[in-house]
């Protein structure tokens, strides 16, 4: 098995950074696109993301999620602090909206991530309590203390939410290991 691009990276490898670019371009525009006003802001939020992506490869870690999830993670951040910065609101309504992928530099279609449908279908299973705590911080980028004056209930219960709502999440996104030789009881 190839080596994780974000561990090339992380080891110095040059030729990690175009693939990084050509692999996960269409993800990070894609989020850009979705959560920012126009293109040029778009713009210059990917290359932000990017670098970010790069200062951060030595801290990616196969064994907690994958490629593609830590990379979105970062530009989610990343994008969430600048509308933040300029204090504007994203403009998507749910997860389901922003797993798609735009048209690659080709003309091919990109496919969407298989892990960022795996968790937009995880989360529809939630609770909605869980569901709109969640949406409310992963995709509207509302601290705790926000989504608690929003739904009106305490702060501890939107911990308690968002807690069992991503352990939830977390559960049916761990692989599934085909070769094990465990028997589920």
């Amino acid at each position: 098995m190839a080596q994780a691009i974000l561990k090339r990276i992380a080891s110095g490898d040059r030729t990690a950074v175009q693939d990084c670019l050509d692999n996960y371009g269409g993800l990070v525009w894609s989020l850009a696109r979705k959560m920012l006003p126009n293109s040029e802001d778009a713009e210059d939020a990917v290359q932000e993301i990017f670098i970010e992506i790069w200062k951060n490869a030595v801290r990616f870690e196969e064994t907690k999620s994958s490629e593609t999830t830590f990379i979105a993670m970062i530009a989610r951040r990343r994008l969430i602090d600048r509308i933040r910065k300029f204090t504007r609101q994203p403009g998507t309504d749910s997860l389901d909206k922003i797993v798609y992928e735009p048209t690659g530099k080709d003309g091919k279609e990109v496919f969407a991530s298989i892990e960022a449908e795996r968790a937009a279908k995880a989360m529809n299973e939630l609770k909605p309590v869980q569901q709109k705590v969640l949406n409310l911080a992963i995709v509207q980028g509302h601290s705790h203390s926000e989504i608690a004056g929003i739904m009106d209930i305490p702060l501890g219960s939107v911990k308690t939410h968002a807690r069992r709502g991503l352990m939830l999440v977390r559960k049916a996104l761990e692989p599934k290991d085909l070769n094990t030789k465990e028997v589920s009881a």
